[in-house]
């Protein structure tokens, strides 16, 4: 039978992000630790917000602790160093500062129980990282937060493990239905056209260019506002430019006046950096495949695994089998209920 670790065996760093509060997410988080200390592998940690806690500050519900063993590498905060029983090795003050102070890179030289509060700016995490494997860290894992997306951008992690479970609404198919929403916008695929994607990537930079039109060939027309892309591509000379890269976040607002027009779409595909900078609803991105249109992303996110929670901490709960059932059925990566251990591919 296959194990968490398993899946996430081929990636050098993992971030793990959650649909709602109590997913589950610092239960599969210790799940990982635990597999990891079985490979005798020497990995690093830290997280965007606080972990380890013994009840979240905002709901006042129980929160599983986070316990390592020594030989650990940790990021956490100078000021949540007393909440940390383990005899430790300062490795590094990063001079990062977070509402709970500076974040201090560590070594654990016992075993014991920890508080976790790294940097919440994905330019400070990729520096936490690379102390981490100054020090010796093969694999980082960064615990994540409520549907954080950028974490799960390659620049900072090269795999992601989604975390949902029955918290995030009563009624199971929408738990279900709005997972599965989210696994399709992460796992959007790359823009496969060489010479469009090096077209892209050479005006990617300029944030003067907040629209990029591009032809098959790599010929190319750049647009300093959003606002005029719909006139553009009314023209019947820019018919060949295919592709439409948006130089940031994707937005109901920016798609919304094309896809209700009579702006011809079928056949074009609209790209962006990476799926963490797609913010559109779901009945928005419906109507990009309703107008014969796709998306795709110049560099794909790696979707290791969807974790499941069946149990919900507002007093209901639901049954295990017909979770993983429904949830294994719905999206086409490894599902995992990590407190029964079953993995469904």
């Amino acid at each position: 039978m296959k194990k968490l670790g398993d899946l996430i065996d081929a990636y050098k760093s993992l971030s793990m992000i959650g649909m709602c509060k109590n997913a589950g997410k610092t239960t599969v988080f210790n799940q990982l630790i635990r597999e990891l200390n079985d490979k005798n592998e020497v990995f690093a940690i830290t997280s965007i917000g606080r972990d380890g806690e013994s009840s979240d500050l905002v709901t006042g519900t129980k929160k599983p602790g986070i316990y390592v063993k020594a030989g650990t590498v940790i990021a956490t905060t100078d000021q949540l160093l007393k909440w940390c029983d383990i005899t430790r090795e300062i490795l590094a003050a990063t001079g990062i500062s977070t509402p709970m102070g500076q974040v201090i890179v560590l070594r654990a030289l016992s075993d014991g129980n920890i508080q976790l509060a790294g940097p919440s700016m994905n330019d400070q995490l990729i520096t936490v990282s690379e102390i981490f494997r100054s020090f010796g860290a093969g694999r980082v894992l960064i615990d994540g937060a409520i549907s954080r997306k950028t974490l799960c951008s390659r620049k900072v992690t090269e795999a992601t493990v989604l975390c949902t479970g029955a918290s995030y609404n009563k009624n199971i198919h929408t738990v279900v239905d709005h997972t599965a929403y989210f696994c399709e916008i992460l796992g959007a695929p790359p823009v496969k056209n060489e010479k469009v994607a090096e077209a892209i990537w050479t005006f990617k930079g300029d944030k003067g260019v907040k629209v990029l039109l591009v032809a098959d060939n790599g010929d190319s027309m750049a647009l300093s506002s959003a606002s005029g892309l719909s006139e553009a591509l009314y023209k019947k000379e820019n018919e060949p430019f295919k592709f439409i890269f948006i130089n940031g976040a994707l937005s109901d607002g920016i798609l919304k006046p094309i896809l209700i027009s009579n702006v011809p779409m079928k056949g074009r595909t609209i790209v962006v950096s990476d799926s963490s900078k797609i913010l559109l609803t779901a009945p928005v991105y419906e109507k990009i495949g309703i107008k014969g249109a796709s998306l795709c992303v110049m560099d794909q996110i790696h979707l290791a695994a969807v974790t499941i929670n069946p149990f919900s901490a507002y007093g209901y709960d639901f049954d295990k089998d017909e979770f993983m059932e429904l949830m294994s059925a719905k999206v086409d990566i490894p599902v995992i209920n990590v407190e029964d251990r079953e993995v469904y591919d």
